[in-house]
């Protein structure tokens, strides 16, 4: 797990949640060289941000909302239930990784109150922004009451963030390495790249398995320290992490309602939308992970992809974090009553 302290602190209680934060971050650094890195952090997303709504209004500019609406009409009430149940799969499968990363820093909470900490954390963080951050500190909010400390939580959280980052570089890793050439050629990646860094990928990803598997101390940098998974339990991130990219992919395939880009060749464009979006720190990626996707995917027809684009956004952001808050503010309001 992650120690956070240079001695470990699994028997502490609990600890205040900005005290600990607090302890762990860096002192500020000053000089010319840290003020030019804060302000390239701070530029970069409004960069990524314009560049992104050009590549936006230059695929979409000429549509109407009529054409919008008729794609959205040609989803069905079987496609929109699609959609739903297939979200659901994807928080029910954060919660089981949830599950595994709780296990593995070495708390002990009911499945219960894991399940629903995975989709407070993971449902507010999508849409929020600054994901491991905002998901660590709703998570030392939840499982403040059964004892895990903050060491724990971020270990939780790590484990979590790594199962996304081998699951999505597993899943767009063997979509642009084994799709078949004609259906490469339909996107906007030249056919050596994409087996260039198709391959790279899952090579990347059975490194850390060989790492996880043959690496029995803990790993040091910057005065911190962490132990690996077992093999095992990396595997399960891969696994989990792989059908839960996929299950999320499926859901803007499935609302195309078109059958131009073969859902294998959809992946390796969804992949690589996802880290691009992830990357430019903009919350949820909204306009960088849209503007990827339409850029690498040229030859669809940009009304269904519109409003599929729609259809996701409603499905895995929206509705997940209204959801989400009402809960959140429920537990709020019923813990100040006690």
């Amino acid at each position: 797990m992650l120690n956070l302290r240079d001695t470990p602190d699994a028997a502490e209680p609990a600890e205040p949640l900005i005290q600990g934060l607090a302890e762990a971050l860096p002192e500020p650094r000053v000089g010319l060289a840290a003020l030019a890195a804060r302000w390239a952090l701070r530029l970069t997303p409004m960069v990524l941000l314009v560049v992104a709504a050009g590549v936006l209004w230059r695929e979409f500019h000429h549509l109407s909302l009529t054409e919008v609406a008729r794609s959205i009409d040609a989803w069905g009430h079987l496609r929109i239930l699609s959609a739903l149940a297939l979200a659901a799969l994807s928080f029910f499968l954060m919660g089981v990784v949830e599950w595994l990363g709780v296990r593995w820093a070495g708390a002990k909470v009911p499945w219960g109150p894991v399940l629903a900490g995975s989709f407070l954390a993971n449902a507010i963080a999508h849409s929020v922004g600054a994901n491991l951050l905002v998901s660590g500190a709703l998570r030392a909010r939840l499982y403040e009451r059964h004892q895990v400390t903050l060491t724990q939580v971020a270990a939780t959280t790590l484990f979590s963030g790594m199962s996304f980052a081998v699951g999505i570089a597993a899943l767009g890793g063997a979509g642009l390495a084994l799709s078949p050439a004609h259906e490469i050629s339909a996107t906007a990646v030249p056919l050596h790249v994409a087996r260039t860094l198709g391959w790279g990928l899952m090579s990347a990803v059975a490194g850390y398995v060989l790492l996880c598997a043959v690496r029995s101390r803990p790993l040091r940098a910057f005065g911190r320290s962490l132990t690996l998974p077992s093999a095992g339990d990396a595997m399960a991130q891969i696994v989990i992490g792989v059908v839960d990219n996929g299950v999320a992919a499926a859901i803007i395939w499935l609302l195309m309602a078109s059958a131009a880009v073969p859902y294998q060749t959809f992946v390796g464009a969804y992949a690589v939308a996802a880290v691009a979006g992830l990357a430019s720190t903009v919350p949820g990626g909204a306009g960088v992970f849209e503007g990827s996707i339409s850029a690498l995917l040229p030859n669809t027809d940009p009304a269904p992809l519109a409003a599929a684009f729609l259809g996701y956004r409603l499905v895995y952001y929206l509705l997940p974090l209204v959801v989400a808050s009402l809960a959140l503010a429920g537990d709020t309001i019923r813990r100040r009553g006690r």
